[in-house]
């Protein structure tokens, strides 16, 4: 079963904001995998940025620059580290700076969402090939559908479609400048989600298979870290993600070995339900 490489993500309690953009990580047995890295600009790596990552956990192996697309077809030039994790260099030395200061640890991130908040949450439709399909916006109904029918949670999400997302607390659109198949986001800060929601190279995959990374790129916004961060076994790999300042120790009443079903896994397969297990409901019920 293909199994596709979802992003890791990091996050801060402050106001520093950065995405993570996901490849394939298919395995190289299939014929034709798509799961070559984009090519690295050409550019040197300061000494200064690989100690901060270095402190930060992150692979120091693994680290170039390249560009990041914002729905209205923008750009600006972010590193990429373990080619899933996307920041600025600003961004990079704030949170190593943070990462001597930092409060304590939590599984799903030191700062959550407010307690409470309902979420404005538009999926985009805007053109440039970055607006969502109408598959797409079908899974992303499917996927407000499955954190707004949880009794006992706490916050809840508005769905709109349209261009208007400035005032949204989260967008949802497709990044047609990203090669692979998979979704990336960030993690809350300031009591609020993380805004940029992206999907890609999801056309060829069914409808629940859409639903399912949509619901795992918000689960992040809203504060999950991977279910098998440790080791992330989804993926066919034993390689642990890092706590990266921002906490990885479970959520109270959750397993804390691997969980072969939870739609917070590290990689999703071609069979996907798109559905929340017993496990990642009760952790949401903990955190919310």
């Amino acid at each position: 079963m293909k199994a596709t490489k979802m992003a890791l993500l990091l996050g801060l309690s402050v106001s520093v904001l950065f995405t993570a953009c996901s490849r394939d990580n298919e395995p190289t047995n299939e014929p034709n995998a798509a799961n070559q890295a984009e090519t690295p600009w050409v550019k040197p790596i300061p000494q200064s940025v690989v100690d901060a990552a270095a402190k930060l956990e992150l692979n120091v192996n693994h680290i170039r620059y390249d560009k990041f697309y914002f729905p209205d077809g923008t750009s600006e030039e972010r590193l990429f580290l373990e080619e899933d994790i996307t920041m600025t260099e600003d961004q990079l030395m704030k949170l190593a700076e943070l990462q001597d200061a930092s409060p304590g640890r939590q599984y799903a991130t030191n700062s959550l969402v407010s307690q409470g908040r309902n979420i404005s949450i538009i999926g985009y439709t805007g053109g440039g090939g970055f607006g969502l399909s109408s598959k797409e916006q079908t899974a992303l109904r499917w996927a407000v559908d499955n954190y707004n029918r949880l009794s006992g949670v706490s916050i809840s999400f508005t769905l709109t479609f349209g261009t208007d997302y400035q005032s949204k607390d989260m967008v949802v659109y497709h990044n047609p400048n990203q090669n692979g198949a998979g979704g990336s986001a960030g993690f809350p800060s300031g009591g609020k989600p993380y805004k940029w929601v992206q999907i890609y190279g999801l056309a060829n995959y069914t409808t629940n298979v859409n639903e399912h990374v949509i619901t795992h790129e918000i689960g992040h916004s809203v504060g999950f870290r991977h279910t098998d961060w440790f080791s992330r076994q989804s993926c066919g790999q034993n390689v642990n993600e890092g706590s990266a300042g921002v906490g990885a120790n479970h959520v109270s009443g959750t397993p804390t070995g691997y969980d072969s079903t939870s739609i917070m896994l590290a990689c999703f397969s071609s069979g996907a339900d798109g559905e929340f297990n017993t496990n990642d409901i009760n952790a949401l019920r903990a955190m919310y």
